[in-house]
Formats: C-alpha cells, structure tokens, sequence
C-alpha cells in the first residue's frame, strides 16, 4: 500500500471516528468504485461535473483519469479538513465546504449550466427516505436532459426506490472494494 493511500485510510479513519454518520464509510472508496462511477460520465458532455462528498479524492482521481478537466469539477465537500486537501490536491477544480444534502441551496451561486453529471458518495442509507428523495431532485434539477446521477452503496438495494419519472440501473457488484459495494445510475429522461 503506498503512502499516500494509507494517509487517506487514516484521516478517513479519524473522520469516520470523530463522526460516523458524516462519513458514512470506514476507509475511501478502492479504485475499482471509483472507476465504476466514473465509467458512467461522458468526457466530451458539456457541463461540470458535481462531486458529492468527495472526502479525500478517489473519485474526483478517477474522474481525472477517465478524462474530466480539473477546471470542471465542482467538489462538495463538508469537512474542513478534507477541503484542504481538495485544494492542495486539485487547485483548478472548485472546492465548496458545504453540506451535500443542500445541494440545490449550496449550489444555487455556483452551478451556470446544466450539469453532465452529479455523482454521490454520500452515505445515503443513513438518512431517511425523504431526505434522499430531495437530494436526487435536486441533483437533477442541477443536470442536463437525460445526465445521469451517480451514486453507490454497500446495500442491495437501491438506495432512492425508482419512480415513474425516472429510471435507475445498478452496475454489477464490486467485489473488488472493501466492503463490496454498488453504483446506481439515476437519469430523468
């Protein structure tokens, strides 16, 4: 393990210590998650791309690797502690303290196009159902047509019940992270 990676493994420990429910999760997501989410973003969409909780960076790592400019991730982070190290790892991308949740609200100033995509690695099973039905509205009233809301949990099911007015698709279990983990796919079409 390299050492980076374990000074990300220890601060997301601290973090996940300090406040579980925040966190949601007792180490980062493995790069198999992370690449997984970022599968689902088109590189030549238009738009930024919204991360949600990015906590230390394996998915905004991703999103770069699979070839989203820096200068168009928005990254939602509520931790002070990790919005520095968003900053010093990603000073072209725009870093907002914020509480996700709120997306719409902490967003509103910020967001001037239609987003190419939302992607979530917010512990959504800890919150109640209405607060995760608000989240996804408002992420997709934050997205162009069709543009898809990323989101993974370690549950088997969807963590926001599909709807008639939109339609969810899960990936294959990631087996590869610890603990395994799911991507589901929201889009309003």
């Amino acid at each position: 393990m390299g050492r980076g990676r374990f000074a990300n493994e220890a601060r997301f420990l601290r973090s996940w210590f300090e406040r579980p429910l925040l966190t949601g999760a007792v180490t980062p997501s493995g790069r198999f998650l992370a690449d997984a989410m970022a599968s689902y973003i088109h590189p030549r969409r238009k738009g930024p791309v919204v991360e949600l909780g990015p906590g230390t960076g394996p998915v905004t790592e991703a999103l770069l690797r699979r070839g989203i400019e820096q200068e168009r991730l928005i990254l939602v982070e509520y931790s002070e502690d990790f919005c520095q190290l968003l900053k010093r790892r990603y000073p072209r991308a725009t870093i907002i303290q914020g509480d996700a949740y709120g997306a719409g609200e902490v967003l509103a100033d910020v967001v001037k196009e239609p987003c190419a995509a939302v992607l979530s690695s917010l512990p959504l099973l800890t919150k109640p159902m209405a607060q995760r039905i608000e989240l996804l509205a408002a992420a997709h009233d934050l997205l162009d047509r069709n543009a898809p809301f990323v989101q993974f949990t370690y549950g088997v099911k969807p963590p926001i019940p599909t709807a008639d007015h939109y339609t969810v698709t899960p990936s294959d279990r990631i087996w590869l992270n610890f603990p395994p983990a799911r991507v589901w796919v929201y889009r309003r079409p």
